[in-house]
């Protein structure tokens, strides 16, 4: 097989050796969705296993979609925040079934095809300022961060500031310095670790980070430094093959949808809250990663868009049918690209994993968040470098782009950074008379005014 003549490697200035370090490291910063979904998604009900075989099956399908529709080096899998709202909020909040939930999630996809197909979406990713872009990835870069320094315990919760930074004393005091407090140590070494291996330009630092972190992390449990404690949410650092090596029945949620309140206008408020969320997660993600990548043409746009977004629905009407809920295009794709990777290869390396994943569940689900989390961060800084391609000498610009990047970490969600973007571009360029210099299209008009009404009704 011609690797060369199917990705276009030269053309697009990489070599099959970076891919696969770019696939392998995205793969290794987003497997936490192979825990973290299970977990969340069992809470409505379902079964745990199945969850995980959905999740995986899921993720493989619609990345080689990515790969072969677009060539472009993005991950997809369940995404995280649509996952909650499905158990939290539908299932356990509103009092549907996690039956009918599928079917919304289900439905959803196959708006978002129509969507594709049409060039709608195409369309609003066209119309966003190239400096709003710009903010996008930045903004992404914080989240981003935000989501590793979280994952680590270095940022807590705090009853008086919201957030706050973790304390040492504090867990020695309470006695859980030996699981909490060694992993932020942990942490803390591998972001080092990671970003003198940037600054050296190592191959596959990023990588490297990761498994050196986890390593240090096992020789502290062999040593008893690190003591697991699975009530707090500290689990064994070492995979644990004593069940063999099956993988999990698909059963209990495959083709598990209930279409009995298709035509309730509750449905239409959760498929809605669920085709938003996605369509701009998704946008964002496709826009904060390819403005990083260079992917970006010179007006702005993304060439082959279509089939990134045609493989982003398709995946999560599989996903639905499978028994996950809606699948989306990694933000973590940013660390493959940090690597190196510029085509579909990325994506497939990536894919095959999730694949291999359902055999070698034990080994994946080991990786823990603290040995990821310095990746997240470190790929946090690098999108955040964007921030230097903001016009910040106009502040009918600079404004609403500092909006959009402030909302992503603060309101925990990338869609709501662009509604707030949006909005606030267009109504300060409104206001101060530079609306018809701006060109603005008619799209973003439509965008801010939907926008207004989803903070009214939703």
């Amino acid at each position: 097989m011609n690797l060369e003549k199917i990705f276009h490697l030269k053309e697009n200035g990489t070599d099959v050796k970076t891919e696969i370090i770019a696939g392998v490291t995205t793969f290794m910063t987003m497997a936490y969705i192979l825990a973290v979904n299970p977990n969340i998604l069992s809470a409505s009900g379902m079964d745990r296993g199945a969850i995980f075989t959905a999740t995986a099956l899921a993720s493989f399908i619609a990345t080689c979609l990515m790969a072969i529709l677009s060539n472009y080096p993005f991950v997809l899998a369940p995404g995280m925040g649509l996952n909650a709202y499905f158990a939290y909020t539908v299932v356990l909040g509103m009092g549907y079934t996690w039956h009918q939930a599928l079917a919304a999630v289900f439905f959803e996809g196959l708006i978002f095809i129509v969507l594709s197909l049409t060039n709608v979406r195409e369309a609003i990713f066209n119309a966003i300022p190239m400096n709003l872009k710009h903010a996008v990835s930045v903004g992404i870069g914080l989240f981003i961060a935000f989501i590793g320094l979280q994952n680590a315990h270095i940022v807590v919760n705090n009853d008086s500031t919201l957030v706050g930074i973790f304390s040492f004393k504090g867990s020695v005091t309470a006695g859980t310095f030996h699981y909490e407090g060694i992993t932020v140590l942990l942490a803390l070494i591998g972001l080092l670790l990671t970003a003198i291996f940037l600054i050296k330009n190592i191959k596959g630092g990023i990588l490297w980070g990761i498994l050196i972190t986890w390593i240090l992390g096992i020789l502290c449990q062999f040593t008893g430094l690190y003591v697991p404690n699975p009530d707090a949410g500290f689990y064994s650092l070492l995979p644990d093959f004593s069940g063999g090596i099956t993988v999990p029945s698909l059963a209990p949620t495959f083709m598990k949808m209930d279409f009995s309140i298709v035509f309730t206008l509750d449905f239409f408020v959760i498929m809605f809250a669920f085709l938003f969320v996605d369509m701009f997660d998704t946008l964002g993600t496709l826009i904060g990663v390819a403005s990083k990548a260079d992917m970006l043409d010179k007006n702005g746009k993304l060439p082959k868009i279509k089939g990134a977004l045609l493989a982003d629905s398709v995946g999560t009407s599989v996903g639905a049918i499978c028994g996950t809920s809606t699948v989306t295009t990694f933000v973590e794709s940013a660390s493959g690209v940090a690597e190196g990777g510029r085509t579909g290869l990325t994506s497939i390396v990536a894919a095959i994993l999730f694949a291999v994943s359902l055999f070698l569940s034990p080994i994946f689900l080991a990786i823990p968040s603290f040995a990821t989390a310095p990746a997240l961060i470190m790929v946090g800084f690098l999108m955040i470098t964007s921030i230097t391609k903001i016009d910040f000498k106009d502040y009918t610009e600079a404004i609403p782009c500092f909006i959009a990047i402030i909302a992503m970490p603060f309101l925990y969600s990338i869609s709501e950074g662009i509604s707030m973007g949006v909005i606030s571009y267009v109504v300060i360029n409104l206001v101060c008379g530079k609306a018809k210099e701006k060109k603005i299209s008619l799209l973003m008009y439509i965008l801010a005014v939907l926008f207004v009404l989803k903070y009214v009704f939703l």
